[in-house]
């Protein structure tokens, strides 16, 4: 051999598979666009990745779908991406937050959110803040809210959902969710209101339940206790676990999409640990890291080490802001599966 030929050592962990380039060109869709992060790295695989395993796990027919989605997502606009999956069929069992709820029926009976500022020029954020607050204003990062409209929804509450559930007594979050979401419907179309109905109304149309495990965290949760104090109406904090986990029993097989971490998150994964099996796929969307030990930021692969996701499960993570990258995922699942 000559001299200076040169013999590569065996590599463990190497395959000719190079990395390439992305090309990004005018009039390209979104699915195109998320192919060619296939060919990078870093950030951008994950995001292929996970596009790849969602569109996978939405298109598996005998796959349960839960989704996750703790955060602002309602009152940041992802609440039409949201909603149009589960009315379109992908999804079979929702786990949110109060929050979420409460800004989605806001809407749903004619509320708006508004775009706003995290500051002001001129003005420290404090002060700016400060303002906000003799204006009845309330501030979501760059999302203002009214304060009316929080009176809106109350009314909307004791008139049209806690009324019929207080004749039941003690009922589920599930119960309370699912009445929202009717009474949303009906408001919604009886008073011609321009928004669409949303993320309960949809759910309760589609016959998806919704899982709300935190609800006591929000306004709807303080709007429910408040009318419990005056009447026999109470939600039963235990009682929407066996239909839960019933679903994830009687799945054939099992999938779960997780935007942002939270009570949502867990309450999702934990699932898997009282039947025989674990989810077969798994995406999240996070900007928690991982090393401070917080579920929020928690890996889909030490979530394996508990049994909440199969050995051989196909599952991926995309750290970044929800509301880049729900929609994206999103459209390009959707254009691989219905072109």
């Amino acid at each position: 051999m000559d001299d200076h030929e040169y013999e590569a050592p065996d590599r463990e962990e190497f395959t000719e598979n190079p990395l390439g380039h992305t090309r990004v060109h005018a009039g390209m869709t979104v699915g195109e666009l998320v192919e060619e992060y296939g060919h990078a790295g870093i950030g951008a695989e994950s995001v292929h990745e996970s596009a790849d395993i969602l569109a996978e796990m939405l298109g598996d027919e005998d796959c349960t779908v839960f989704l996750s989605v703790a955060g602002a997502m309602v009152p940041t606009g992802m609440r039409r991406v949201i909603s149009d999956l589960v009315r379109d069929g992908y999804v079979d069992a929702l786990v949110t937050t109060g929050a979420n709820l409460t800004h989605d029926t806001i809407e749903a009976i004619g509320g708006k959110h508004h775009h706003g500022h995290e500051g002001h020029e001129g003005k420290t954020t404090r002060e700016h803040d400060e303002t906000l607050r003799d204006e009845e204003v309330d501030r979501i990062y760059n999302v203002y809210l009214p304060q009316e409209y929080f009176a809106d929804f109350e009314s909307h509450l004791r008139e049209e959902v806690f009324p019929v559930l207080e004749e039941a007594g003690t009922v589920t979050i599930e119960r309370l969710c699912r009445e929202l979401g009717r009474a949303n419907a009906e408001v919604n179309e009886k008073q011609e209101i321009e928004e669409d109905a949303g993320l309960a109304a949809a759910c309760y149309e589609a016959d998806v339940p919704i899982y709300c495990p935190a609800v006591q965290d929000s306004v709807l949760g303080l709007q429910a206790w408040m009318y419990s104090q005056t009447s026999a109406f109470a939600l039963d904090a235990l009682g929407d676990m066996t239909p839960l986990t019933d679903l994830a029993f009687e799945s054939e097989t099992a999938g779960c999409f997780l935007i942002g971490g939270g009570v949502p998150k867990n309450f999702t994964l934990q699932t898997m640990l009282v039947v025989p099996k674990s989810y077969d796929y798994a995406v999240q969307v996070t900007m928690d890291p991982d090393y401070t030990g917080g579920l929020s930021g928690a890996t889909l692969d030490e979530a394996r080490s508990w049994g909440k996701l199969e050995k051989d499960a196909r599952n991926a993570t995309v750290q970044g802001d929800a509301t880049v990258f729900l929609p994206l995922l999103v459209a390009a699942a959707r254009e691989r599966l219905e072109g």
